[in-house]
């Protein structure tokens, strides 16, 4: 396992693949960074990793959090459940205060590790679906969406160019998914919405990491069913693409998950994939105030973690966005706990559960536009449960005007559900008024 370390001073020093770990001082705030950079998932984790990396510098380079500094930790995961929990177990004692696993698979092995050593776990548009239910999963977040409303949104959007969910009665929609905790995450809420609206589910399963797919599609041409979902990953999905050219399946009627739109995706498919749809969790472009500032102050200065065209892109994007709502967790948390102090993870998990970034705040930040205001509670972990759709016009990903909300009411049960069912196994009490007002 390769490890890249970091530790940043009040001015940045150059940073390189070999730099020297140096371990964090009393006065930073330290925060791990799982990524992987090798690997069948390398193409969508790299983009991912330097946005974290470069908000965090951001940040350091605006003079911390209310004065405090970041330093930061790389640990190289490839996407591995075993190499994540090392990684896990390996950053913890060096004072984190947050984590982010960067997989499903991680998230779930380090659920029951995170009440035990009182560290937060944000997964933003991961994880469990269940772990919105702070009630049960107190240290769980899985801020802006899960894979339930993603596949709530996704039936939603199929309900709308069919001119109703009631219309959706009698169809065949397929979910293409990597055979994972990742991929079979959507499975209840897809069987849920095929209960009530009468369409036909078929499951096809694609096995790690995806690059064999050929039976897949052609089950997909024998059945013709009205829709795909693409649940994919990495090289998966450029794969999947590419079976739905050579098998004739309309890309039109493909439709992704938010890790399964973006540029890595397309590129290697160009022209060919043009009409083919994702959801979005947040869109791509450097337009927007934070990514201007970020080109100024830390790619002009030359500390930026990749390339800079990279810088504004889908993932990307979504990295930057995780450390940005770790970030204001800290922040949240130094306003209970002390201005210019360096929080630990009981306090952070506090300022995640207290999160209220209203209008005002986005504007603030430099994101208005990019997503929308998140509040958590005590009860619910995620905050905001809002995407679009953007769709492949050949060159670009151009976003839909639409923003979908998940339904609460389909979900909500559902998760009530899940949650009471994981407390019982584990023997969880569920949390009471004293311990949400702590």
């Amino acid at each position: 396992m390769k490890f890249k370390s970091f530790a940043l001073a009040a001015t940045l020093a150059a940073i390189g693949a070999t730099s020297v770990a140096t371990p964090a001082v009393a006065q930073e705030q330290f925060i791990p960074l799982l990524s992987y950079r090798t690997g069948a998932y390398a193409p969508n984790g790299i983009p991912w990793a330097n946005g974290k990396q470069d908000y965090v510098k951001y940040v350091n380079a605006n003079g911390g959090i209310n004065g405090v500094k970041i330093a930061f930790e790389e640990c190289e995961t490839g996407y591995a459940t075993d190499k994540g929990v090392e990684c896990y177990e390996r950053l913890k004692g060096k004072g984190a205060a947050v984590f982010d696993p960067q997989a499903t698979g991680i998230t779930f092995a380090l659920t029951d590790k995170a009440p035990v050593d009182k560290i937060p776990l944000i997964t933003l548009g991961y994880g469990l679906a269940a772990s919105q239910d702070g009630g049960v999963f107190k240290w769980n977040f899985p801020l802006m969406g899960s894979y339930w409303t993603a596949a709530d949104i996704l039936v939603q959007h199929l309900g709308t160019k069919e001119g109703g969910l009631d219309k959706l009665k009698g169809k065949k929609i397929a979910l293409v998914y990597h055979d994972s905790p990742f991929g079979k995450e959507p499975i209840p809420a897809l069987k849920k919405r095929a209960e009530m609206h009468g369409f036909d589910l078929q499951l096809l399963p694609v096995t790690a990491p995806g690059v064999e797919q050929k039976a897949t599609w052609l089950q997909v041409r024998r059945d013709r069913p009205d829709y795909v979902l693409l649940w994919g990953w990495g090289v998966m999905n450029s794969t999947a693409l590419k079976e739905a050219i050579a098998t004739g399946f309309p890309r039109e009627k493909l439709f992704g998950v938010w890790w399964a739109g973006a540029e890595p995706d397309v590129k290697d498919v160009g022209a060919n994939a043009k009409g083919y749809s994702a959801l979005a969790l947040n869109p791509n472009g450097t337009e927007y105030p934070l990514i201007q500032d970020i080109l100024k102050k830390v790619h002009d200065a030359n500390q930026g973690s990749g390339p800079r065209d990279e810088v504004g892109s889908v993932l990307y994007t979504r990295g930057m966005l995780i450390s940005m709502l770790s970030v204001e967790a800290i922040r949240t948390a130094q306003e209970k706990f002390g201005k210019g102090k360096v929080m630990t993870g009981e306090q952070v998990r506090w300022g995640f559960e207290n999160l209220n970034i209203d209008d005002k705040r986005l504007e603030e930040l430099g994101v208005k536009g990019v997503i929308r205001p998140i509040k958590t509670t005590c009860e619910d972990h995620m905050g905001s449960s809002w995407a679009r759709i953007h769709t492949w016009d050949g060159s670009k990903w151009v976003m839909g005007a639409d923003w979908y909300q998940a339904d609460k009411s389909v979900l909500d049960p559902m998760v009530k559900e899940a949650a009471d069912r994981y407390a019982a196994e584990k023997q969880i009490k569920r949390r009471d008024a004293s311990d949400c007002n702590a």
